[in-house]
Order: C-alpha cells, then sequence, then structure tokens
C-alpha cells in the first residue's frame, strides 16, 4: 500500500461514519457508498486525497471531499480534519418505520 492511498473501509471507520470496520465494509458491499460518481462495492476500494464521497446513513446522505487520509481513529475533532462538507447532509424521503431501529430517531417515552 502506497502513502497517498487508504482503502476505503478504513478511512470510513477513521472518519467516524461507521463504528467499526465491519460496519464500513457492510455500508459498502449494500451500495450505500459512491466515490467519484461510482458506486462501490468492494471495501478494499483504494481512496485518495481530492476524492469525493457520497454515503447514505440511515435517512440521510452525506457528500464529502476527502482533505486527509489518517493514520488512526482518533478523537471527533481529528476525524473532522479529515473531510470537506461539500453539501449540507440530505434528508431523503424515507419512512422513519422502514429503516432499522439503529437509525430511527429517538422518541421520548417518559412524560
Amino acid at each position: 500500500m502506497s502513502d497517498d492511498s487508504l482503502r476505503l473501509d478504513k478511512w470510513l471507520w477513521f472518519a467516524r461514519f461507521a463504528k467499526t470496520r465491519g460496519n464500513a465494509q457492510k455500508l459498502i458491499e449494500r451500495g450505500q457508498v459512491v466515490v467519484n460518481g461510482a458506486v462501490v462495492r468492494k471495501a478494499s476500494t483504494m481512496l485518495q486525497c481530492g476524492d469525493v464521497v457520497a454515503l447514505v446513513l440511515g435517512a440521510t446522505r452525506h457528500k464529502l471531499a476527502v482533505r486527509a487520509l489518517g493514520t488512526r481513529r482518533g478523537p471527533a475533532e481529528e476525524a473532522q480534519e479529515l473531510y470537506e462538507r461539500i453539501a449540507a447532509p440530505e434528508r431523503l424521503g424515507i419512512d422513519d418505520a422502514a429503516l432499522p431501529l439503529h437509525f430511527r430517531p429517538r422518541v421520548a417515552t417518559r412524560a
């Protein structure tokens, strides 16, 4: 591996878009990640600085430009330096009931 590229699943994990590398791999395999306009299905896809990444998390689409690749999964402030938002997160027209439980918005259950 060269110093100017990094696996896509690692980058998603470093940038804190996935809690684990396994979750990052699932996002990629489900076709929820687009790199430079092409849907990516392999977690081993190499990412470089300047690439444009679009991903769908729950009912929200994020569009990002890769600023840095990173070397570790650090604190949130460090993770936010790895990317620049190209557009504000876009809410998709997906009914919350159709989302998996871990993507549904929290609702107060006690009065």
